[in-house]
């Protein structure tokens, strides 16, 4: 006799809702405030201006999918790919604030944020698995 899958725990989903409202509202802002974000990209990347918001929609889009049953695990890994492309703008961040470059962060958030990345594939990869409703 197959067994049905139970619904997660309420701490798996709670932290589930938590990525959906961090990506949804970053993705958000990437059309609020695009100055902070363009600053964040490497001046050697064409199109700085499209690349904002391509991100923004493509963190927007994701957030969404990850609420559909069907398209959560796809959205998993499209944020994990999302989160790595994003990685060299946070290192350019973090060097040019050692250069005396100064944001609305302070670099030793911007120190922080380096390994914080890999708790958020983390978090997204165990996100994958979340049941939000059992029949």
């Amino acid at each position: 006799m197959e067994t049905l899958p139970t619904q997660s725990s309420k701490i798996q989903i709670v932290f589930f809702f938590i990525l959906v409202i961090f990506f949804l509202f970053g993705g958000i802002n990437h059309f609020l405030k695009p100055e902070f974000y363009l600053q964040m990209i490497p001046p050697f990347l064409p199109f700085p201006y499209w690349i904002n918001i391509l991100s923004g929609l493509a963190e927007i889009f994701l957030a969404i999918l990850l609420l559909v049953p069907t398209t959560r695990v796809w959205a998993c890994y499209g944020l994990i790919a999302l989160l790595i492309a994003i990685y060299p703008a946070n290192i350019y961040m973090f060097i040019n604030s050692l250069n005396g470059f100064v944001y609305k962060v302070p670099t030793w958030a911007l120190a922080l944020r380096l390994p914080f990345q890999f708790v958020f594939i983390y978090w997204a990869w165990k996100m994958k698995d979340v049941i939000l409703f059992s029949k």
